[in-house]
């Protein structure tokens, strides 16, 4: 039986990409395996997002080469990097033996058949994006959440971002596919299902000729075995007043919102090809807050964006003060090939950069911990997503979960001591014990 390994990069919308291909590769006979030195066909599922995404994508594929040489493995790379840079991939590292862009992965078991036949070399890149993801899944998340991707591609062009010319232009999926898959993973054990795209809040535009997201989560609110729907990546200038009262109304949408933010300041805004402005950010926040009971508010900024300088890093400094998200993330700009703002003058120094993320990041470490801090002796509902293993006997039941301010991955975590075993996928109310900076611990 052949055996494959694959290494996930980069976003949830990978993810999904990833639990496909490995459907694709159980169907025609491989066995999945955790260790790249076990596998006959190595696959890295790669991102290019940003300049650190593409490094940490090509030093992987480096890494699964040095395996080729010890096992004889055939190594491949897909996805986003592999879609961007097909022909520089196979033309700087000829090691690799397919690369496969990220409209093309759902054929992978052809690809497979190729590689069986000695092929290698060999390109599968569509440049013309069309497909949207469809098929089984290995889900490769705890089995009680699962990613669903809506749309794929980006119709926004903000000029620091070279999605559109990896992804494509928006495109979104028929909500009976969609449905229909919300179906399949509830059957599976699924309870919470995580919506994600580019920007989810544009779902429906193309193929109904109007946003359709509220709808869409009615449909998904129907299905009787899922308890909650969280919503990623929604851009502030296309969330309209109906979402925001189905948000507040439907028990089941987690009364959480991303909002990619990336600045504050009208002048970066504006150089960003942003379509919102530093009053309507504020006017939107209040709107969710006053209409949402207790929602909680996530964001992402960019630190040292061209043009950039002390002023407007105080306006985002002084408007994080004020507002005092629940989450928030922040990154380096980097400038990426074939983006306007790469050829934008006043590109700000990579020290500065980092001066300025962390400085960002200082001020919005003291915000996390004043809300920490209030969840203290308060019980809270927590969904139990996984153990921490521990050597000696006393500390052997600390679990982790989710309270539902605290998105997988991206947020912090809860702690729990307990005596008890719990279970994966249960949800226990937790009683707060001690506040961390991103983190939560208490007993259950």
């Amino acid at each position: 039986m052949k055996k494959l390994g694959l290494i996930s990069l980069g976003c949830d919308k990978n993810r999904v990409d990833s639990e496909i291909l490995l459907a694709s590769a159980q169907k025609i006979g491989y066995e999945i395996v955790n260790e790249a030195s076990d596998a006959d066909v190595i696959v890295i599922n790669t991102c290019a997002f940003i300049e650190a995404a593409k490094k940490e994508a090509i030093a992987a594929i480096f890494e699964m080469l040095n395996i080729k040489r010890q096992t004889g493995a055939k190594v491949v790379a897909i996805g986003c990097l592999a879609q961007r840079y097909a022909d520089d991939l196979l033309n700087e590292i000829p090691e690799l033996d397919a690369i496969i862009g990220s409209d093309t992965y759902t054929d992978f078991f052809q690809i497979l058949e190729r590689l069986e036949k000695g092929e290698r070399g060999f390109l599968s890149v569509n440049k013309t994006l069309t497909n949207i993801e469809q098929g089984d899944r290995v889900i490769t998340t705890p089995s009680h959440y699962a990613y669903l991707r809506i749309a794929d591609g980006c119709n926004n062009f903000c000029t620091y971002c070279a999605i559109p010319y990896i992804r494509g232009r928006y495109r979104s999926r028929k909500a009976e596919d969609i449905i229909s898959e919300a179906q399949r993973l509830t059957g599976m054990g699924v309870k919470e299902i995580i919506l994600v795209a580019q920007d989810v809040t544009d779902y429906g535009i193309d193929i109904y000729g109007k946003r359709t997201l509220v709808k869409l989560l009615q449909q998904l609110s129907a299905i009787e075995n899922l308890r909650y729907i969280r919503l990623l990546y929604c851009y502030p200038e296309h969330i309209e007043d109906n979402l925001i009262d189905e948000i507040a109304s439907n028990l089941k949408i987690v009364k959480y919102i991303d909002l990619p933010l990336q600045h504050v300041d009208d002048f970066i805004l504006n150089k960003m090809n942003r379509k919102t402005s530093y009053d309507s950010i504020i006017a939107l926040i209040k709107k969710l807050r006053d209409k949402i009971e207790g929602v909680a508010i996530r964001s992402t900024f960019i630190c040292g964006f061209p043009y950039e300088t002390d002023k407007e890093v105080l306006t985002l400094d002084t408007f994080l003060k004020e507002q005092k998200l629940n989450n928030v993330g922040f990154f380096e700009y980097s400038a990426e090939e074939g983006t306007p703002a790469e050829r934008f003058d006043c590109q700000v120094p990579e020290k500065v950069k980092k001066q300025r993320l962390n400085r960002l990041a200082a001020t919005q470490q003291k915000i996390s911990n004043k809300i920490n801090e209030s969840y203290l002796n308060k019980s809270i509902e927590v969904v139990i997503d996984g153990f921490v293993k521990y050597d000696d006997e006393i500390s052997k039941n600390v679990y982790f979960g989710r309270p539902y301010f605290f998105a997988p991955d991206i947020d912090g975590k809860v702690f729990i001591l307990t005596k008890n075993a719990l279970n994966i996928g249960e949800y226990v109310f937790v009683k707060i014990t001690k506040s961390l900076n991103y983190d939560l611990i208490g007993e259950c």
